[in-house]
């Protein structure tokens, strides 16, 4: 019946959790997501805090919970394109771009290794390629391969399909629309790094060795570009100094005016990832203030007693290459010391805040937000926000937020 199940838009960490704890009370649910893969950002984390896991442990329990729970139906590649309706009885559209590849495939590898295309790999950020037929990643749910359309050679080519051993490969798939009733709807889209580039006294994208905290997760991760070596982009070589550059971009009213309250406590993990590979390295921390708060002070505290972890308090006002050396040059002003400093530094790592999605991909229906994008909760609406779609929260926290979405979506269908 029209109005009986929950839509939750957005396939990552929030979408997930709302979605296996909606079904397994009892209720059908459709899980919508943009990417060709479930498990957003977190996914793509090498590991996340208080404890240090790696994302695997938790999701792999999640997808194992999807896959044993008829209730749950999963649309990967997928876009809401409208919401008609009200609360208690909406009707989402939305559009299924083609995969191009059948639920025939094993992920056995063959076609990929006939593609003669190459694309950036958008899971690593772009730090390195992909064919154009590949496996978004080694954990990817569903664990299917997928063609990126904009570069496929398509019937020109034809070598994926000529060696593919049981017909997954279609490439006639064309696009699909449906439309999915729902009583309640769960908006879990989560969030985007600002965009480093729009800074442009730092010079991001001008230089290899100079990345953000999200790009860093995939350098530091065993499935990344470099197989989890800390490395030098530019040239494959060792790091002896990294900077880590706190509210790029953040607290700042010409860019983000608010705190995402995580980026600090972030950038103390990633000091420990460069610690463990290299006993010698040297890390500096240019910050405003560091705000790690309740459980995540312990990194903090750890942080300051390693002699090889400085904190430099003042802002970064320019970041340039040393064009003998290939190092690059940070110009900080010095707040303890009461003058500007100058540092070196083989890769330096821009904190970069958290964007809710929504700021470029809002909502097809009216709902309240805050002044910078982030959605506010509203009874009348019955769209329920979950995540950092909602506030910038850590991943324990988005999950507990997520737990309370999905009751609430429950709750209002049996209220009704």
């Amino acid at each position: 019946m029209a109005g009986d199940g929950i839509v939750v838009v957005g396939g990552g960490i929030a979408g997930i959790t709302a979605a296996v704890e909606v079904a397994e009370v009892g209720f059908p649910v459709d899980l919508v997501e943009l990417a060709p893969y479930l498990g957003g950002r977190v996914i793509r984390s090498n590991r996340y805090f208080p404890k240090m896991c790696p994302p695997q442990c938790g999701l792999e329990i999640n997808f194992r919970r999807i896959r044993k729970n008829p209730r749950v139906r999963v649309h990967t590649m997928t876009r809401v394109t409208s919401i008609e309706g009200k609360k208690g009885d909406f009707k989402v559209q939305v559009k299924v771009s083609p995969r191009f590849v059948n639920s025939k495939c094993t992920a056995c590898g063959a076609c990929e290794a006939v593609c003669p295309v190459e694309r950036p790999n958008d899971f690593n950020y772009g730090l390195d390629k992909t064919k154009a037929i590949y496996l978004p990643h080694e954990m990817a749910f569903p664990n299917r391969y997928v063609i990126d359309p904009s570069v496929c050679l398509g019937k020109d080519c034809g070598k994926c399909v000529e060696v593919c051993p049981f017909g997954a490969i279609d490439l006639d798939m064309k696009e699909q629309v449906l439309t999915l009733n729902a009583g309640a709807i769960i908006w879990a889209t989560g969030w985007d790094p600002y965009d480093a580039s729009r800074i442009d006294y730092y010079g991001f994208g001008k230089n290899p060795n100079l990345i953000n905290n999200v790009m860093m997760e995939r350098l530091s991760a065993v499935g990344g570009p470099t197989g989890g070596k800390i490395s030098r982009l530019s040239d494959g070589g060792e790091v002896r100094r990294v900077a880590f550059v706190q509210c790029a971009g953040s607290r700042d009213e010409n860019h983000l005016p608010y705190c995402s309250g995580v980026c600090c406590s972030a950038s103390l993990k990633q000091a420990f990832y460069v610690r463990e590979q290299y006993p010698d390295a040297e890390v500096t921390i240019f910050y405003i203030d560091i705000r790690a708060l309740g459980r995540l002070e312990d990194l903090y505290v750890k942080a300051k007693a390693d002699p090889k972890i400085t904190f430099v308090k003042g802002k970064v006002a320019e970041i340039f290459p040393d064009k003998a050396t290939g190092e690059l040059i940070l110009r900080v002003e010095d707040v303890d010391k009461g003058e500007g400093i100058t540092s070196r530094a083989d890769l330096v790592v821009l904190a970069t805040g958290i964007v809710p999605t929504t700021v470029k991909s809002p909502v097809p229906f009216e709902v309240p937000c805050d002044d910078y994008g982030f959605l506010v909760p509203s009874e009348e609406t019955g769209i329920i926000p979950a995540g950092c779609v909602k506030k910038p929260v850590d991943v324990a926290h988005t999950v507990q937020d997520a737990t309370g979405a999905a009751l609430s979506a429950i709750q209002s269908l049996k209220r009704r």
